[in-house]
């Protein structure tokens, strides 16, 4: 086990490594075999508490430190996790299922997040507003938060903790994150990297277990200033409601729906390579999946022929296997749940073209399944199915595709694919989500910012946003 340095078993609490109170732990599973890969503390409000006392006391010594001295620290973090990158990844792999090359990719970005964060951090400006008369001057500045509560997914258990931590060290706020009980040692992981490079103790706590328990320490403190949150509209919007109490800042990365809409005019070709990439990438479970997938009546047929005949090429296994290109869904309720979608589409009248059951490998493992003849009344048209289902709806004009886009209290992601210009900017114009990959199943990048509208969140992750979200503004006027 190469991975065998980051598979930590305690939790990080003010620079120390504990177990929980109780004594209690909880077992991690490999999702593609079953096994136990290890174990991790069921912490409660009792150590989460001691997480944020570690982290409000870190705060003064972190927020005044030399800005310089502070991004040092973040590139010696960007560094070290590329050094470790193919550790990690296995790691990565193995408690979430995912292929090698995939886990690989998300180390990769991380430490791309660290990177643009540190090169951002500098930019962080305030301004020198006209004032009315000639003896004031009305200066406005920026300042870190202070303490913020994270609670990241499953999904991208290294990534989604990457947009957070990163924006937050560079800015001088200190941590205090639960990562998901499914697959907890990616975010331990982060802890002990941020250790290893130099960070003060308290700058950074990782903390497991009762997620109620824990998101209730966090949300009740009003030294938690900031909570950012991955996770399902359902939570979400408990958080927020929660969060009023101690009018804590929030950011809120929740649920999609993703259109995927093809137009006559698009290249079906480039149409069905986007359209894998975006709904099997991590067995379709990504909050910025195509959910539906819209083809325009003149090209139907073919996108549906040439989508059969490339995802049939798809190697599903052990995300450790060479060739794999689709792992094991997460845990048998997933499984079921995906089962459910499939069912209440044949029931309707759509046709599984592909897949559609169990796959031969066992454990949580499900075929690349595509639906055709998919209509608005199905599950699918409604809710997010996180698996690897592709529904393919069959429209007739563009204003028609727009408003079966757009009819859904989510507004993540979108996908369109033509070559019409002024179609482009429509599309840009009308679709009723933060994010429009046009010609791209594939468009999350550090450099831009990453969240939704309506029912899908609040706030942004990466790009110049990301920043903004761990830092407060100041009024002063100065007069003389």
């Amino acid at each position: 086990m190469s991975y065998s340095k980051y598979l930590k078993d305690t939790n990080l609490v003010g620079g120390k490594w504990i177990s929980a109170d109780s004594g209690e732990t909880i077992d991690v599973t490999n999702p593609a075999t079953g096994d136990v890969i290890g174990t991790i503390p069921n912490c409660g409000g009792a150590e989460t508490s001691r997480a944020i006392d570690a982290a409000a006391a870190a705060f003064p010594g972190l927020a005044s430190m030399g800005l310089m001295d502070r991004l040092d620290l973040l590139w010696k973090l960007h560094d070290a996790l590329l050094d470790n990158r193919d550790t990690l990844a296995e790691l990565l792999t193995v408690e979430q299922g995912k292929p090698l090359f995939e886990a690989k990719g998300e180390i990769t970005i991380g430490a791309a997040y660290v990177r643009w964060f540190a090169e951002e951090a500098r930019r962080a400006k305030g301004e020198i507003v006209p004032a009315p008369g000639g003896d004031r001057r009305i200066l406005v500045t920026k300042h870190p938060i202070g303490v913020v509560g994270m609670i990241t997914p499953w999904n991208f258990p290294s990534s989604m903790l990457a947009r957070k931590i990163a924006p937050a060290l560079a800015v001088g706020c200190t941590v205090v994150a639960k990562p998901a009980t499914a697959t907890p040692y990616s975010g331990l992981a982060w802890g002990a990297l941020c250790e290893e490079v130099g960070f003060p103790s308290g700058s950074v706590n990782i903390v497991t277990g009762s997620a109620r328990k824990i998101g209730g320490a966090i949300m009740e403190d009003a030294r938690v200033r900031k909570l950012t949150f991955t996770g399902s509209t359902e939570v979400g919007k408990e958080l927020i409601r929660q969060s009023a109490d101690t009018v804590k800042k929030v950011s809120m990365e929740l649920g999609g729906n993703a259109p995927f809409i093809v137009f006559d005019d698009a290249d079906i070709d480039k149409a069905v390579q986007g359209a894998i990439v975006s709904k099997f990438r991590n067995a379709g479970q990504t909050c910025v999946c195509a959910n539906r997938i819209y083809v325009q009546a003149g090209v139907y047929d073919e996108f549906v022929e040439k989508l059969i005949v490339e995802t049939k090429k798809m190697k599903v296994g052990n995300g450790l296997e060479d060739g794999v290109e689709q792992g094991p869904m997460i845990d048998m309720d997933a499984v079921e749940k995906v089962e459910e979608f499939v069912a209440d589409a044949t029931s309707k009248g759509g046709e599984v073209a592909l897949g559609g059951a169990r796959h031969d490998n066992g454990q949580s493992f499900f075929e690349p399944t595509i639906i055709t003849q998919a209509t608005q009344d199905m599950m699918f048209a409604k809710e997010e199915i996180f698996g690897p289902i592709a529904p393919v709806f069959k429209f007739e004009k563009e204003e028609e595709a727009i408003a079966w886009a757009n009819d859904t209290e989510f507004g993540l992601a979108s996908y369109a694919y033509t070559r019409d210009i002024g179609r482009i900017w429509r599309l840009n114009d009308q679709l009723q989500y933060g994010m429009i990959g046009i010609n791209s199943g594939l468009i999350t990048t550090v450099e831009a910012p990453f969240g939704g509208v309506k029912d899908s969140g609040l706030g942004k992750e990466g790009g110049s946003q990301g920043l903004e979200d761990y830092l407060e503004v100041k009024y002063t006027a100065v007069d003389f």
